[in-house]
């Protein structure tokens, strides 16, 4: 009997990190072909907005924002180029003069831009670096005031961010509706990965949901993978 509990104990141990794993609260990306892929970004940061909402003293919503424009990033120029930072550096401290830096190109994520994030795209400007604000469609308003009040209105990129990354979807899968879920599935899998290499809260990933209720990728990734801990 003590040998026969002996050889189940690590198939149980190996059941229970699968359980944990897949049980772990995240976030959800109903995939729907009757929606906009800029609906799909956009309703994971509201996921995001009511966990923080949910969970005072939660701060998730520009670190999911982030992760998703580094994947969109990582996708298009390769992840040597993107290099993702964990969510405990904040704007203003250790990410020098911005989220990504590509060439001359400073890249600013967030979900409502600040007053001190405008001032730091005119440091940008001043360095003769060309600053982009990524934020969601409810954050340009705002940003636009901000770059005025900064009289930077004509040197900083506003975008919006669900069209940012749809508009990357839409060309990886090459307009293709035969295509259009392979590119989601890659995006969210670069996702993914960068929070796997960055974070160890779980609760940041995001499954895309099939009609088993996970992703199926997710799930043959665990048995190659040893990183859920």
């Amino acid at each position: 009997m003590k040998d026969h509990n002996y050889l189940w104990q690590p198939v149980m141990q190996w059941m229970e990190r699968i359980k944990k794993h897949f049980t772990a609260k995240g976030f959800t990306l109903h995939y729907d072909t009757t929606k906009s892929l800029k609906f799909f970004i956009a309703d994971i940061i509201e996921q995001a907005v009511k966990r923080e909402k949910k969970e005072q003293g939660t701060m998730c919503a520009d670190t999911v924002l982030q992760y998703m424009v580094g994947a969109k990033l990582s996708l298009v120029l390769g992840r040597q180029k993107i290099k993702p930072l964990g969510h405990s550096v904040t704007d203003g401290s250790a990410r020098g003069s911005g989220d990504f830096e590509i060439e001359d190109v400073i890249i600013h994520v967030a979900t409502i831009p600040s007053e001190g994030l405008l001032r730091k795209c005119k440091r940008n400007i001043e360095k003769g670096q060309r600053p982009i604000i990524i934020t969601p469609e409810n954050g340009m308003a705002g940003a636009l005031v901000q770059a005025k009040g900064q009289d930077i209105e004509q040197n900083v990129d506003i975008l919006d961010a669900g069209q940012f990354i749809a508009m990357n979807l839409y060309n990886l899968s090459q307009f293709k509706a035969s295509n259009r879920k392979l590119a989601v599935d890659k995006f969210i899998e670069r996702y993914n990965e960068m929070v796997s290499e960055c974070e160890t809260n779980q609760r940041l990933r995001i499954r895309l949901k099939n009609r088993w209720g996970i992703c199926g990728r997710d799930f043959l990734r665990y048995f190659h993978r040893d990183s859920w801990n």
